[in-house]
């Protein structure tokens, strides 16, 4: 779709269909979702957990203003949501390679609504951990399937662009929460925050009744025909798509032409009886770790995203504002604001790098800057060093969103075939959600243990080394390469699990 002889922002704005952009910004309220639950508790954490108790009231008064508790029951709360994400996580696989990617992105939004309502009617430390772990569920599923479908309806000389999608999306969830938490932070309104999510769980649903499922995964699963419609009608109808067809490489299905007249008819979402004999080729998740052609590419994808969480993002996005309040008493909330936004501008300068200077490169250079400036912060807060605290946390976030924040999520549809792609995304995201939770859940008593003054990013600094070297080692350049085979610098072929 894009010309290698313009610049890829003007061919991407030429190449761009209403259509196309509109089924984007829709599924994008997934990963959203899950930026925007990552962060809703770090700016209203202490009216939250009664440590600043105000006067004020609101529409509602009926519930109690703040849950006390302590900074191990708020970790249990903070975390939580990590354990419904994993679960979430290794469910979607399986459930958007047999049911398919829209029916899967459909069923988040019930989670993302029901979650929210839970939350936001909390009256105590049980229902608000409900709450959180419903909301879990869904954003584990949302975060697994929706780089997959974006991955699988964007242009092919453009994936890497319209990857990055999912991290802009997550960034902006994440700036959300935090300019809400910024002048919510009072009384009751906290609960505010937490119902948005509800609101967008409905909008989002509305938006996914118009939404086509995936042309790929209908290609293999049910219809070719069908697929190539519902491609002409993301590309535009007078796109020529018969090359990105020819590289789905997706063998004829015997189907009678009258069931092809009748999912020709089909309205967009619509789903027809499976086709069993292209249902077969697709494996389960313990096919695939089980199976030593896709053993490699699990390894990778699990070691990146493990090295996304374990060099201290969230850390940020959910402790920051009562990490940096001892340095910055009266700016700690506004420079949070302030990070939030970095990283979603950071994420959206940097997104077309991945497709000119490679995956891997962006990687290793997002960790080394996110090394670098984790000694930098430890030192400026353990030395009272403001200035440094400051710049180290603003260059760590644009650090993460150099590379470490979109590409992840990309890798699995680069590392294996279409047939492993849903099973190798969940391992991947499973092996996010449980570093994650490691993160929210020991960072603060890690913090506390340590006496505080930042001496754990000694810690996140250490991972980053030793993570970025087995990266270098172990996941191959994905940029360029036409197929799995010529990725791993094999020729064998992928064998299927019958």
């Amino acid at each position: 779709m894009a010309h290698d002889d313009g610049p890829l922002y003007k061919s991407l704005i030429k190449d761009t269909t209403a259509y196309f952009a509109f089924v984007l910004l829709v599924t994008s309220l997934g990963p959203f979702q899950f930026g925007y639950h990552l962060s809703e508790l770090n700016a209203p954490q202490d009216v939250l957990t009664c440590k600043k108790l105000s006067g004020e009231s609101s529409a509602l008064d009926g519930l109690p203003q703040c849950i006390s508790m302590n900074t191990a029951q708020f970790s249990v709360v903070t975390s939580i949501y990590t354990l419904g994400g994993f679960i979430g996580a290794l469910g979607a696989g399986p459930s958007c390679n047999r049911y398919g990617r829209l029916l899967t992105m459909r069923l988040t939004t019930v989670s993302f609504v029901l979650g929210s309502i839970i939350e936001t009617f909390a009256t105590n430390i049980g229902v608000l951990c409900l709450g959180r772990l419903v909301s879990g569920l869904g954003c584990g599923a949302t975060i697994v399937v929706v780089p997959i479908f974006i991955a699988e309806v964007a242009p092919p000389k453009e994936k890497g662009l319209f990857g990055s999608l999912t991290q802009i999306s997550i960034c902006l969830g994440i700036l959300i929460a935090q300019l809400l938490g910024y002048f919510l932070s009072r009384g009751n309104l906290w609960r505010i925050i937490l119902a948005v999510s509800g609101g967008l769980g409905l909008l989002q649903l509305a938006g996914l009744l118009l939404v086509p499922e995936s042309p790929r995964w209908l290609a293999e699963h049910r219809s070719p025909q069908n697929a190539r419609r519902i491609l002409h009608k993301l590309r535009g109808h007078n796109a020529d798509i018969d090359a990105e067809v020819k590289a789905w490489d997706i063998d004829a299905i015997d189907d009678d032409i009258s069931e092809e007249e009748s999912l020709l008819r089909a309205a967009p979402g619509s789903h027809p009886a499976p086709n069993p004999k292209a249902a077969s080729a697709s494996i389960n998740l313990w096919q695939a770790v089980k199976h030593p052609a896709y053993q490699p590419a699990i390894v990778a994808v699990v070691a990146v995203m493990f090295t996304q969480q374990l060099t201290g993002i969230n850390s940020i996005v959910m402790y920051s504002v009562s990490l940096l309040s001892t340095l910055l008493p009266t700016t700690a909330s506004l420079l949070i604001v302030a990070v939030s936004a970095l990283n979603l501008i950071a994420t959206i300068v940097f997104s077309p790098l991945s497709d000119k200077i490679g995956r891997k490169t962006c990687i290793l250079i997002s960790i080394a800057g996110m090394g670098t400036c984790a000694v930098l912060l430890a030192l400026g807060l353990l030395f009272g060093i403001k200035i440094l605290a400051a710049v180290a946390t603003l260059v760590f976030v644009a650090s993460f969103a150099f590379g470490l924040g979109p590409i992840p999520f990309i890798l699995a549809n680069e590392l294996v075939g279409p047939e492993a792609v849903g099973a190798t995304q969940s391992c991947a995201l499973a092996a996010n959600w449980i570093a994650t939770f490691l993160v929210s859940q020991f960072f603060p008593i890690v913090d506390k243990a340590l006496g505080g003054q930042g001496k754990v990013y000694f810690i996140f600094a250490g991972f980053a080394l030793v993570l970025g070297s087995f990266i270098a080692y172990w996941v191959p350049e994905t940029k360029g390469k036409s197929g799995v085979e010529e990725v791993w610098g094999k020729r064998e072929a992928r064998e299927r699990v019958e």
